[in-house]
């Protein structure tokens, strides 16, 4: 999802540069050592277990990359559920030239993957806090990465890609102001997703280009958005290379059938609890969601999905 622009915190911009291209190098040493004991990320994940809001950031906010991806991995690691997936979003200018980059990356876990069936899905947002619906293009992982693998191209990607479906990220946060602060705030707080809806796989794709990829959204039955996937940069499958680099430069090498939802097609439409929403692609069976109020997590309420 894209995040609103402010001034780009302390750091040197040309110091923040040369740690996100380190990082992308495959240099995660700071990242490990900026993963131990960070009471930011210790304080998102008891405010998502308990659906409790944050009104203000819980700490310093985080100043590099590095630094916003170290509060991610730690969090992964003290959630109690296994990474099923991620979310790509957008990081628009200036921020991109800054961090030498235009995406960035979010779990998921299993517990928040549901599948369409054409019956409402349950979709949660934090109260208090930031919520909103993305129609969205989700690639699969076909195959295992290699670990060793660094680089990507497009066409690698491509042939990293077992199917292509059409999708909804709920992106929620307990801080509200998530999207306030540039991209590393968003980051830093689990990337700003609770919550990924599989849909139908669109047939044909691999001969098919993002302007055949057409989404629209609706909030309580009215028109959000509509758009094809050309509003994402490159298309859906650069997003999935780009993840491709970001995991394998954290040591998260995708595994085949790791959900990849690649960026918001027709917008970030804010949404709330007792509202619905729906995303449509013409042939395929429409997405219909039901957005409620979240609730302490309990994993054996929410069984990974299949």
């Amino acid at each position: 999802m894209e995040t609103k622009q402010t001034d780009p915190p302390g750091a040197n911009a040309l110091q923040q540069t040369e740690r996100a291209s380190g990082m992308a190098q495959g240099n995660t040493t700071e990242v490990s050592n900026l993963a131990t004991a960070d009471a930011r990320a210790d304080a998102f994940v008891s405010a998502r277990l308990l659906a409790q809001p944050l009104p203000v950031y819980p700490g310093t906010m985080p100043a590099t990359l590095a630094e916003a991806y170290a509060i991610q991995n730690r969090a992964i690691q003290l959630w109690p559920d296994r990474l099923a997936g991620w979310k790509v979003g957008r990081i628009n200018p200036p921020w991109d030239g800054v961090f030498g980059t235009d995406r960035l990356a979010g779990p998921i876990f299993a517990s928040q993957v549901s599948r369409a069936t054409g019956d409402p899905v349950d979709c949660f947002i934090f109260q208090g806090g930031f919520g909103a619906v993305e129609s969205e293009i989700v690639i699969v992982a076909g195959n295992d990465a290699p670990p060793e693998k660094l680089r990507w191209s497009l066409q690698d990607a491509a042939d990293m890609a077992g199917s292509m479906h059409i999708g909804a990220e709920i992106a929620s946060s307990c801080f509200p102001g998530i999207n306030d602060h540039g991209p590393l705030v968003t980051i830093s707080d689990f990337g700003n997703n609770n919550g990924l809806i599989l849909g139908e796989e669109i047939p044909g794709w691999r001969a098919a280009a993002p302007t055949d990829w057409r989404l629209r959204t609706l909030i309580d039955g009215r028109e959000a958005g509509y758009a094809d996937a050309t509003t994402i940069p490159g298309g859906p499958m650069e997003s999935f290379r780009q993840l491709l680099e970001i995991t394998a430069a954290r040591g998260l090498p995708l595994r085949k059938g790791t959900l990849v939802s690649t960026g918001a097609v027709t917008g970030v439409h804010a949404a709330q609890a007792g509202q619905t929403a729906t995303v449509e692609y013409a042939g395929l069976q429409t997405i219909h969601l039901r957005l409620l109020s979240a609730h302490p997590f309990n994993q054996t309420d929410n069984p990974p999905s299949s």
